[in-house]
């Protein structure tokens, strides 16, 4: 069977969880918001669980899990210090995953147009990218602007289809999360997951990616499976 990366143009990167390990800095900058707020610090092993959704989601998941009784202006209160802390220290503990950069110099190299698609918010997408030594290495680095616009909605990778101008069937996903997998599904991407990321302990087998890795550069060895009637390839809308 042919090898799965030879059957693309172009691939599309989550950000957190799945390229760099972004837990600690996040998990700080909440420590500080929480202690601020008169709550209670959450453990390390604690974060990885909240990640994902955005900030909003995030803030107000950390403030349940500290036990804060938090109303509409608690929480957007909460969400302005950890904008302001995090903003701070985006790539102060966050570690790139090993093999990444090896990846991503490969991929490129053999002439595949990469992306990075997430969910967190520009100005902290892009420093976190440069300060990690790796954003030379996308053509493009897409973000929500609207809410509706993160994933698991297909629309980030709908544009990042155009960016890159190849159609979704001609796309790879690669990403750590429900969210990844199922917009991937909705877009007709092809969708490789990451067991080392923020996925919960959710069984990534259930939701049925093309393949699961334990490292970043297993991807480069990967044949290529048929794909079921119930995962038509469709066209950009």
């Amino acid at each position: 069977m042919p090898k799965l990366i030879d059957c693309v143009c172009a691939v599309s990167f989550d950000l957190d969880g799945t390229l760099i390990d972004t837990a600690p800095d996040l998990g700080a900058a909440a420590n500080m918001m929480l202690i601020m707020l008169g709550g209670r610090a959450l453990p390390d092993d604690g974060i990885p669980p909240l990640i994902g959704a955005g900030v909003d989601e995030f803030v107000k998941r950390v403030l349940r899990q500290s036990g804060v009784t938090a109303d509409g202006r608690t929480q957007e209160t909460a969400a302005t210090l950890f904008r302001n802390l995090y903003g701070q220290r985006v790539f102060q503990r966050s570690r790139v995953y090993p093999n990444v950069i090896m990846t991503l110099h490969t991929l490129r190299a053999a002439g595949l147009t990469l992306c990075c698609v997430t969910n967190k918010e520009r100005k902290f997408a892009q420093p976190l990218l440069e300060l990690a030594g790796i954003s030379g290495y996308f053509a493009a680095v897409l973000c929500p602007q609207r809410p509706e616009d993160r994933k698991p909605s297909a629309s980030l990778l709908y544009s990042a289809c155009r960016q890159a101008e190849v159609e979704p069937m001609d796309m790879l996903v690669v990403g750590d999360s429900r969210a990844d997998i199922q917009a991937a599904h909705a877009a007709g991407c092809r969708v490789v997951a990451v067991d080392y990321g923020y996925h919960r302990d959710l069984p990534l087998e259930d939701l049925r990616p093309d393949a699961i890795v334990s490292n970043m550069r297993d991807i480069m060895e990967l044949s290529v499976r048929p794909r079921s009637g119930t995962r038509a390839l469709r066209a950009i809308p």
